[in-house]
């Protein structure tokens, strides 16, 4: 298990994050995520040359990582593509019992990461500190709602309803 296996977010290619070794991976959503043209042509010139791996995770890790995220509020704010991409994450270390790293600068899926203990670097913010979930809370009467609640209004006193977060650790 010497081996780092790189799972890689959009920003770290549109911040010009080079493949260190054979072992990059990320799935194909993430590569509809990065517009500009110089990364663009970086990116699709690495998958080209094999030294970054398109990868489905398998369904039973999706279905895994939305149980998990359901419970942390953190399905609220992970896009299709972050979820696949965390759910890979999870799949790579199952099939490969692999040292992984998932570089990302989104705090959601630190959050999440730093949830299901895996390490993660950012590329060019901080990172976060702690763990937060998520929350649906009315701003009038404060009630709280699960997190497939589907009015934007709250049904109790008509005021509106936002995400709140929560820090766990």
């Amino acid at each position: 298990m010497s081996d780092l296996y790189y799972v890689l977010d959009a920003s770290a290619f549109i911040n010009g994050f080079e493949p260190k070794g054979p072992y990059n991976f990320t799935v194909s959503e993430i590569t509809d995520e990065v517009k500009d043209l110089k990364s663009k042509i970086l990116l699709d010139q690495a998958i080209e040359e094999g030294k970054i791996k398109i990868k489905e995770p398998k369904e039973e890790f999706i279905h895994e990582l939305n149980d998990i995220i359901s419970k942390s509020g953190d399905d609220l704010r992970l896009s299709h593509a972050d979820k696949k991409l965390l759910a890979l994450a999870l799949d790579l270390l199952n099939e490969y019992d692999a040292n992984i790293k998932v570089l990302t600068d989104d705090y959601s899926m630190q959050n999440v990461l730093k949830i299901l203990d895996i390490p993660y670097d950012s590329i060019v913010t901080e990172g976060i500190k702690g763990v937060y979930n998520w929350v649906k809370t009315c701003e009038g009467c404060k009630r709280e709602f699960d997190a497939d609640y589907p009015f934007d209004d709250c049904e109790v006193c008509g005021s509106k309803v936002f995400k709140r977060r929560i820090k766990t650790y």
